[in-house]
């Protein structure tokens, strides 16, 4: 049995996990700082309210304040349909390594059944 017929120990994939679920933490507070200085741009709003709506938008609820510039719109605007993108990619980045293990595991029992070749 080779190193690619087995399973990854749990050491080896919980470090994936926990790998993959900082890089998500990160995109997620770049995010977050992007629309954070967007809004005390475009909005000209304090870090605080800035903040609350940056999160409200990240989070797909919206935004609470109003900006009254077209450059705000187009920044609001965009700032949404990245934040709307994002939540599927971070998804697809903590759960990979969940879904790797479960399909590499399908392929250990399929294989499981094949004898050997001979050499």
């Amino acid at each position: 049995m080779t190193r690619k017929d087995r399973l990854a120990t749990r050491a080896v994939y919980a470090a994936r996990i926990w790998s993959n679920a900082i890089w998500a933490a990160v995109i997620v507070a770049g995010a977050l700082g992007f629309g954070v200085v967007g809004y005390m741009y475009f909005g000209s709003m304090g870090a605080a309210q800035a903040f609350a709506n940056a999160a409200m938008i990240l989070s797909g609820m919206g935004p609470l304040d109003r900006l009254e510039t077209t450059a705000g719109y187009i920044f609001e605007g965009v700032y949404a349909l990245v934040c709307g993108l994002l939540f599927f990619a971070v998804a697809g980045l903590v759960l990979a390594p969940m879904f790797h293990r479960l399909l590499h595991r399908f392929h250990l029992e399929d294989t499981a059944d094949v004898p050997p070749r001979k050499a």
